[in-house]
């Protein structure tokens, strides 16, 4: 599947492929470092209540991506393509498994570090949310329902991340995670062909139809927008449409991070400041009705929620 060339690239980066098939990974979040070492919190634990020092950064979908988005920090030269065809798949209960190991072995080094808080260091052996927006589309995952409940079993809430540009995986979600997350990162088809890049056909019609589905979900529903100045960062009238689709109870306005590999892809001063974020939040805001109930400076992102 992968050679000894990428697997060298992921240990480098801070992955664990875990698992019997090897699609699967773990990746400790700078966040989770960061409540460790400096009692410093996610937004998400601001705003959702997911403890950052235990919060599993992962994917169950290493090698496939529908998108290869100008934004991304992440690297494209494993992706295989749009999904597994036909390769052999983990089973849930193994994944969860290898995940929560794999994260426990990337989290020893910390045990000696006197920075860190020991109470918060023994909480992370056991984490309390699974994150699946490592990279790649984790909802391609044949089994992703199954994965859902077998983190619910555990008592772990899950964040389930979606591009949208397979709308047939959400329909086919027989279990819910705690929040899901659609990605909408432009306000048109041209501007989405330009960013978003999408390798499947007909990319902004599938977004679409994800988009609408969002709205029969009765879980917690997160539109993100990941702005890139000078790109899509512009129309707050046609994101207001586009959201209005979905019922979401929060919308996350986050600046492009100028990170890993999209500093080959984009200039630095595509990145909005945070005043930029405020401004377009504000437009937002004031389109759709929802209130701004939160921002993180640090992450540069604003939170819209539902009055």
């Amino acid at each position: 599947m992968m050679t000894e060339g990428f697997q060298r690239y992921y240990y480098r980066q801070g992955y664990r492929i875990v698992g019997t098939h090897g699609h699967s990974a773990v990746k400790v979040c700078e966040w989770t470092r960061e409540s460790l070492r400096a009692g410093r919190v996610c937004y998400k634990q601001l705003w959702y209540g997911v403890e950052s020092h235990r919060c599993l950064q992962c994917t169950t979908s290493l090698f496939w991506c529908q998108n290869r988005c100008l934004y991304c920090w992440r690297s494209f030269q494993a992706f295989l393509g749009s999904d597994f065809k036909g390769y052999p798949v983990d089973e849930p209960s193994e994944i969860v498994d290898a995940l929560i190991e794999g994260q426990r072995l990337l989290l020893t080094g910390f045990k000696g570090n006197p920075r860190v808080d020991r109470v918060k260091w023994k909480e992370a052996q056991n984490p309390t949310n699974a994150a699946l927006s490592l990279t790649g589309e984790s909802i391609l995952y044949p089994r992703v329902s199954e994965l859902l409940e077998e983190f619910h079993k555990r008592g772990m809430s899950t964040f389930l991340v979606t591009k949208g540009t397979a709308p047939e995986r959400l329909k086919a979600l027989s279990v819910e995670p705690t929040n899901l997350y659609i990605s909408l990162c432009a306000p048109d088809a041209e501007t989405y062909e330009n960013i978003d890049r999408p390798i499947v056909a007909g990319g902004w019609e599938r977004l679409n139809e994800s988009l609408e589905l969002m709205h029969g979900f009765s879980c917690v529903k997160v539109v993100r927008l990941t702005l890139v100045k000078d790109l899509n960062m512009k129309h707050p009238e046609k994101y207001a449409e586009l959201i209005g689709k979905t019922g979401c109870d929060h919308v996350e306005a986050k600046a492009f991070m100028w990170v890993g590999e999209a500093q080959r892809r984009l200039p630095r001063e595509a990145m909005p400041s945070m005043e930029d974020i405020r401004f377009f939040s504000e437009r937002l805001s004031k389109l759709l009705g929802y209130e701004a109930k939160g921002e993180s400076v640090p992450s540069r992102v604003v939170l819209l929620s539902k009055s």
